[in-house]
Order: structure tokens, then C-alpha cells, then sequence
């Protein structure tokens, strides 16, 4: 299989927006709530990111900038790394609106990113050259069991590509408050996505796949933690979710689903009719 885009003529083609491609994200959304998924994929709603959020962006925007040196091995020091931070945040807070309370929020919350920046230079070898770095992949979602073309590509980006003396290695990094032993079905769904775009797009097979979690407890940690090879099964599981979510695009079925990501949805006090009605 290769990265090109589904074909023109397919019927969901014509339908613009929600319709053009798929990813993890879209997924997850629309598995925590059809509803919320509506309100932003469909509804075009946009909900301010949350300073937690916000703090995510710009600590993944700062390892992208290291790990872009040291994939052309172009030393940088923590005090150099730290020092890109202020105008970083200028550059993600200027595509979101303001979510901090005053200048001293944001002082403590940029306070938290060099913390956690630091961390991650201290407590990952440096001697790890990236294969690649924020690697866009594209490529049709065909099932591996049946061959079929489901008629929507599948789009993705990956944080981190590595190699390693067994192969090849997924990375992808996420941001916490507290630590905790990753549930690794919660992760299924994206890992999986990543996997196949690997193989289908780049043409290759992944040898694992790893999540780093910087920790923002008093004292950072950076937690790493390794999952298989991804198998039949979870490609028969994810192709199973994918359809059943074309199905609900294709007859604009969005359903609430009440659960624990309603305590975190930005829709809760504004476009949903169970919380704001």
C-alpha cells in the first residue's frame, strides 16, 4: 500500500470537512462522546484550550525542536532549549485564545515547561538519533483482512520515529499531573493508527511502540513505557471501530454518550443540552 489519497470519484469524496480524512484524534473523540464529536468536527465549534493544554502544546513544540537537533546532531543545551521557550509559547498561544487568568498563571505554567524540558534532557540518553520527527503519514484505510478500500484516508502524525538495534520504534508524548501506569487499551486505538500509517505509508514495520509521559509533579519525571508489535488483533479491532464510525458519519447519527470524559468536555457548559439546558 502507498500514502496516495482516496480516489476522487469515491461517494464520500464530495462531502468536504469531516468526510476527507480520519485520524486517531477524530476517532477518540467520536468513541468518548458522538455528540462532542459533532459540536467539533461537524459544528465547526471551537472551545479555548485550557492551560493544561496549553502547557502540552508547548512542551511538545520544545522536544520537536530538540529532537529536530539531534536528528541532524546539532548539540543543544537545556539552558539553550529553556531559552526558545518564551517565544514558543508566544507562538502557540497566538493561535489559541488566552486561557490564563493573569500573567502570574502563565509565569507558573511556563515555570512547569522548562521544568519539564529540563527533565527530559537530563533523564533521556542523548546519544538517541531520531529516524524522524513529526513525520506526517497519509494512506488509505484498506483492510488488512479483506483488501477492502474503505473509502477514507487515514492521516497521522508521529512525535517520534527511531531505530533501534531491534528495529524500528513508535514514540509519542503526552503531558500528566500525576503519575500513573498507562492503561495500555487506552491507547490502543492511536498506537494502532500509528502502526498501520508506519507500514502502509512509509513502508515499514514497527518493533515496538513507546509512550513518554512528562510528569509535572514537584520534582519532573519522564516515564517511558514499551508496547508489542501491533497484531491481527488489534487491526481487526481497529477496523471494526473505523466502521461503525463511517456508519454514524454516513447517517449523521451523533448520540450523547454520557461517561467520565463528560467532567472534562469543553461542550459541557455551553453547547450540550444535557449540561446547559
Amino acid at each position: 500500500m502507498n500514502g496516495e489519497a482516496v480516489a476522487a470519484d469515491h461517494p464520500r469524496s464530495a462531502h468536504g470537512g469531516v468526510w476527507d480524512y480520519l485520524s486517531a484524534s477524530r476517532l477518540l473523540k467520536w468513541l468518548n462522546c458522538p455528540l462532542a464529536f459533532k459540536f467539533q468536527y461537524i459544528d465547526g465549534l471551537r472551545p479555548p484550550a485550557t492551560p493544561s493544554q496549553l502547557l502540552g502544546k508547548v512542551v511538545h513544540r520544545a522536544l520537536e525542536i530538540l529532537h529536530r537537533h539531534r536528528q541532524l546532531h546539532i548539540p543543544i543545551t537545556a539552558g539553550e532549549l529553556c531559552g526558545r521557550l518564551p517565544s514558543v509559547w508566544d507562538e502557540v498561544a497566538g493561535t489559541e485564545r488566552a486561557p490564563f487568568s493573569s500573567q502570574a498563571e502563565r509565569a507558573a505554567r511556563e515555570q512547569d515547561a522548562a521544568r519539564l524540558v529540563a527533565a527530559y534532557l537530563a533523564q533521556m540518553p542523548p546519544e538517541e538519533t531520531p529516524m524522524a520527527v513529526e513525520m506526517v503519514l497519509e494512506a488509505p484505510l484498506v483492510d488488512p483482512r479483506t483488501g477492502e478500500d474503505l473509502g477514507m484516508p487515514l492521516l497521522g502524525i508521529l512525535d517520534l520515529v527511531t531505530a533501534e538495534e531491534n528495529g524500528t520504534v513508535i514514540v509519542d508524548f503526552k503531558t500528566a499531573a500525576r503519575t500513573s501506569e498507562p492503561v495500555e487499551i487506552l491507547h490502543e486505538i492511536q498506537l494502532t493508527c500509528y502502526a498501520y500509517l508506519l507500514r502502509a505509508a512509509a513502508d515499514q514495520r514497527e518493533a515496538a511502540l513507546e509512550i513518554r509521559t512528562l510528569v509535572k509533579t514537584k520534582t519532573p519525571k519522564i516515564l517511558r513505557h514499551r508496547y508489542p508489535t501491533r497484531s491481527a488483533g488489534h487491526f481487526a479491532r481497529l477496523f471494526a471501530v473505523v466502521r461503525e464510525y463511517l456508519e454514524a458519519l454516513d447517517r449523521r447519527r451523533f448520540t450523547f454518550r454520557p461517561g467520565l470524559a463528560c467532567s472534562m468536555c469543553a461542550f459541557r457548559q455551553t453547547a450540550c443540552p444535557k449540561w446547559s439546558g
